[in-house]
């Protein structure tokens, strides 16, 4: 058994969120750094930025434009300041295909509902790798990560049981969890994503640089040790 101490790590999160992705990638580089000095486990929770997004998606130049009122000139805008932050956290992101569609948004609740089943059938670590390549299949594949047939493919791709992964699909019972998941961090006050949780009580809210999140984590390590 391994004597460094360990903290674990709600992730609150969304596969539409670039912000996510880019936050991730940036408390991966604190963990890396931390390696061999403290033991970090990470859960992925769900949080759905749009869940009336409709199955068919929608355009994402289109949706901003109508929720948040912007003109296309500030959507381009704002795409290039993200691409520009993902390039430097280590996350490529492109707004556009290779074919020159634009992106899309899509509904992620299956996507959801295949990462709680992911985390139950496997664990942690598989449910992370299962999490950053549905990321990378959106904002670097453009992938249709709303679509139950790319979730399947992407969850074989991962090592998971394409059958498996079909059956937790279906079950109602799954759904039912990943609303009560969904539920529980509104309640403790999850608001917008990312936020990551410390030791089920240490909010750090927003995509963090490295050197923040790995301060977080050898202070709550002190913490839980002096428990």
């Amino acid at each position: 058994m391994s004597d460094k101490p360990k903290v674990m790590v709600d992730i609150w999160s969304d596969v539409m969120c670039p912000w996510c992705a880019i936050g991730y990638a940036q408390f991966a580089r604190a963990v890396k750094e931390l390696d061999g000095e403290i033991e970090v486990e990470a859960r992925w929770m769900p949080f759905e930025l749009n869940p009336d997004m409709p199955p068919e998606g929608k355009s994402q130049a289109d949706h901003i434009a109508k929720v948040h009122q912007r003109t296309p000139e500030q959507i381009s805008e704002m795409q290039q300041g993200m691409e520009a932050r993902g390039e430097a956290a280590g996350f490529p992101l492109s707004f556009t295909g290779d074919d020159g569609e634009p992106a899309m948004m899509w509904n992620t609740f299956e996507a959801h509902k295949l990462l709680r089943w992911a985390l139950t059938a496997a664990g942690p670590e598989a449910q992370t790798r299962l999490k950053v390549a549905l990321l990378e299949a959106h904002f670097q594949q453009h992938r249709h990560v709303g679509e139950r047939e790319v979730l399947l493919d992407i969850a074989e791709e991962q090592g998971f049981d394409r059958q498996a992964a079909a059956a937790a699909l279906d079950d109602e019972a799954l759904a039912i969890a990943t609303r009560m998941e969904e539920r529980r961090g509104v309640e403790a006050g999850i608001n917008s994503v990312p936020s990551f949780v410390f030791a089920g009580r240490y909010l750090v809210p927003g995509a963090q640089e490295p050197e923040v999140f790995a301060a977080t984590i050898r202070k709550v390590a002190e913490l839980v040790e002096a428990v």
